[in-house]
């Protein structure tokens, strides 16, 4: 195992223990120990950030210790929209929650008009629409069991036509994001977390900087509008020590300096804190 440092010092320490648990009739392992939803909670939706893959303790957790009200964890790694949509213990706590944090999640990993994926593991590709082939006719989609592998090849096998799937990609981003919200039907702090502020997606495919594809304008858009937008872009300084404190194998070395690190949490929790505490007590 490595504790996180840029020089990957070999040191012997035990794995990280997520404590995974499931919550009612949901068929996702969350991130643990399991919490009472009896009395008041905040919920945490997200992906592999918010779950805090190799993190001792992520935001959700750091908010909990600064606002003193239960944070229930129900990030989930690569996790998209879709993914909280067809949970119905996930929505149900959601709607039960005094509030819910929802990180923005990219909009590669959901199905659209051009291709299908995992309804739970949103990062895996199915299948291509018949729109899609058209578009795209020289591509072999058995090739690719990720949305990114797919992606990734298809911007640079036709650059040209890529804009038009970007274009899809942001235009059910927007609808599904909506939605989510809706059907929440709670205050929403809409979270940015990212190592770059939003702003116009550039042409092509990111090399990185998740959330991939969301502008700006596509956060402005949305309907109904959160309750409260919180943007993470995460400081110099933590992304300088972007590995410092986390727990990973030596094989996860390139996986792990791709996530934000435990300085970045505390910048999120930081943020997030005053805005939730703000937000609850207007709607008590």
């Amino acid at each position: 195992m490595v504790v996180g440092s840029m020089t990957y010092e070999t040191r012997r320490v035990e794995a990280l223990d997520y404590f995974p648990c499931r919550y009612g009739t949901s068929r996702n392992g969350f991130r643990g120990p399991k919490r009472s939803m009896e009395g008041d909670y905040i919920a945490f939706l997200g992906g592999t950030d918010t779950y805090g893959r190799f993190i001792p303790r992520p935001f959700p957790a750091l908010v909990e210790d600064r606002i003193g009200m239960a944070c229930v964890n129900f990030g989930w790694l690569n996790a998209g929209v879709d993914a909280f949509l067809r949970d119905d213990a996930v929505m149900d706590a959601a709607r039960g929650a005094r509030a819910v944090v929802l990180q923005v999640p990219g909009a590669q990993n959901m199905s659209n008009r051009y291709y299908a994926v995992h309804p739970r593991r949103n990062d895996r590709f199915l299948k291509a629409s018949v729109l899609m082939r058209r578009v795209f006719p020289d591509a072999d989609f058995t090739e690719f069991n990720f949305t990114r592998h797919m992606l990734t090849t298809l911007a640079s096998d036709a650059p040209d036509r890529f804009a038009i799937l970007v274009a899809e990609m942001q235009f059910a981003w927007i609808a599904r994001v909506g939605d989510l919200i809706r059907q929440i039907g709670r205050p929403v702090v809409l979270l940015w977390f990212a190592d770059h502020a939003p702003g116009p997606v550039p042409q092509g495919m990111p090399a990185s900087g998740e959330p991939l594809f969301v502008s700006d304008e596509m956060m402005a858009a949305l309907t109904p509008q959160p309750a409260a937008q919180v943007l993470v872009r995460a400081s110099g300084a933590a992304m300088a020590r972007r590995t410092d404190g986390m727990v990973f194998a030596a094989e996860e070395a390139a996986i792990a300096a791709e996530v934000m690190g435990p300085a970045a949490h505390q910048e999120a929790a930081a943020a997030l804190a005053p805005a939730i505490e703000a937000l609850i007590g207007a709607h008590r």
